[in-house]
C-alpha cells in the first residue's frame, strides 16, 4: 500500500500538543514529500522556545506517521519562526495602492528573467489554482520561482500557499517578499485585512501592481509567475504596457460558454503585442474513485480545437479533482506532494523547461 498525503495527515490530527489541539488543527505541518515508502515533513512551531520544548512531540509525530500502512522510513523537521524584532521606533509604513509613477517605458525587475503571466476569460476557471501549483512544480524540477498575485480583488494565493504574514519594509518603499513551497512569493492579500474588499479605481490598481514589481526584491529568478484577474482590464493592461513580458498561458475550461471568453482574453494578449505561449485545458475531465471511469462534465476537446486553430501548443490538460481542492484549501498544493494530479503539473512545468519558457 503507498501512502498518501491524507493517511499522514490524519495520522499527525492524532498528535495532541501540550496545550490543547494538534498539529494539525495548530498549522504547524510543512512540507510533506512522500517518496515511495519514505516521507519527510516539517514541523513549524511558533517560537525558538516552543520548539525547544517540542521534542516529545516530534517523537510522536514520527511514530506516528512511521504506523501509517506502507511507511518504512520518517523524517522530521523540527523549525521555529524567529521571535519577533522589538523595534525602538514604529516600523516603516508601506502603503500599497495610489497613483502609478511615469516610466519610459516597459521594465522587469532586477535579476528576474521570465515573467508569465497566467490569464483567463472568466473567473472560476481554476486560473489561480493552475498558477500556484504550476510555481510549485517549477520550483520542484530546480527553477527559482517567483509567484505574484495579481488578482486584487480576488487575492487567493495566500491562502492557496500557505502563507499568512506581512512582508517586511525595512524603508518603507522596499518590500520583502515572503516564501512558501520553495517559491518566491506576494500579493496584496499579504498587505489588507483578511475578508475587506479591495474598492479602488484603476489608477490605484495600476500603482499597486507597478510596486509589486518594482519596489518587491524578488531576487534572482528564471522565472516570474503572475496570476492576473479574470477579464481583460486595468491589471491585463498595465502588465501588458509596462513590464517586459516573455508571454502569456490562457486557462480555460471545455465548455463553450468558457471558450468564449477565453477568446477574448486570447484576442487581448494579441491586441497588446504580447506572445501566447500555450493553453492549460483545466477542469478536462472527473475520474471517478470508486470505478475509474472518466466523465467529460464540461464536454471535451474545446481548449484542444482552439489552440490548434491558434498554432499555439496546449500545454496540458488537468483533471477535475477532489485532492487538488482540498489541498489548495489547507496550504499545500498538490504539486508539492505525490500523485497523479502532481505528475500533471510537473509535466506541465517540464515542457515550459524544455520549451525555453521557463
Amino acid at each position: 500500500m503507498t501512502p498518501t498525503a491524507d493517511l499522514i495527515t490524519a495520522a499527525l490530527k492524532r498528535v495532541s500538543l501540550p496545550d490543547g489541539g494538534d498539529l494539525v488543527s495548530r498549522d504547524m505541518i510543512r512540507a510533506i514529500q512522500i517518496d515511495g515508502a519514505a516521507v519527510r515533513f516539517v514541523i513549524e512551531a511558533p517560537t525558538p522556545e516552543a520548539a525547544q520544548a517540542m521534542t516529545p512531540v516530534r517523537e510522536a509525530a514520527q511514530a506516528a506517521v512511521a504506523a501509517v500502512p506502507g511507511v518504512d522510513s520518517v523524517q522530521v523537521a523540527l523549525t521555529a519562526h524567529g521571535p519577533a524584532a522589538k523595534p525602538s521606533t514604529p516600523p516603516p509604513s508601506l502603503k500599497i495602492g495610489g497613483h502609478p509613477k511615469p516610466q519610459d517605458g516597459p521594465t522587469k525587475p532586477s535579476g528576474v528573467q521570465r515573467i508569465l503571466a497566467i490569464g483567463s476569460g472568466k473567473g472560476g476557471v481554476g486560473k489561480s489554482t493552475v498558477s500556484s501549483n504550476l510555481a510549485v512544480a517549477l520550483a520542484r524540477q530546480g527553477r527559482k520561482v517567483g509567484l505574484l498575485d495579481a488578482d486584487i480583488y480576488g487575492p487567493s494565493q495566500p491562502r492557496m500557499m500557505g502563507v499568512n504574514k506581512r512582508p517586511a519594509s525595512p524603508d518603507g518603499k522596499t518590500i520583502i517578499p515572503l516564501q512558501a513551497h520553495g517559491v518566491t512569493l506576494m500579493s496584496i492579500g499579504f498587505m489588507m485585512e483578511e475578508g475587506k474588499a479591495v474598492v479602488w479605481r484603476g489608477p490605484m490598481l495600476m500603482g499597486a501592481l507597478q510596486q509589486m514589481l518594482g519596489q518587491v526584491q524578488w531576487g534572482e529568478l528564471d522565472v516570474l509567475l503572475v496570476d492576473l484577474p479574470p477579464g481583460t482590464g486595468d491589471v491585463q493592461l498595465t502588465l501588458c504596457t509596462k513590464s517586459e513580458l516573455t508571454g502569456a498561458i490562457v486557462v480555460s475550461t471545455p465548455q463553450d460558454v468558457a471558450l468564449i471568453d477565453a477568446r477574448k482574453a486570447l484576442d487581448m494578449f494579441k491586441t497588446l503585442k504580447t506572445p501566447v505561449l500555450g493553453l492549460i485545458e483545466n477542469m478536462s475531465m472527473f475520474v471517478c474513485p470508486d470505478c475509474g471511469a472518466q466523465h467529460e462534465i464540461f464536454g471535451t476537446g474545446g481548449v484542444a480545437a482552439e489552440a490548434q486553430k491558434m498554432g499555439v501548443p496546449l500545454l496540458g490538460a488537468l483533471p477535475i479533482d477532489l485532492e487538488t481542492r482540498l489541498a489548495g484549501d489547507n496550504g499545500t498544493p498538490v504539486a508539492a506532494g505525490e500523485g497523479p494530479m502532481a505528475e500533471a503539473y510537473a509535466k506541465i512545468a517540464r515542457g515550459l523547461i524544455d520549451g525555453g519558457m521557463a
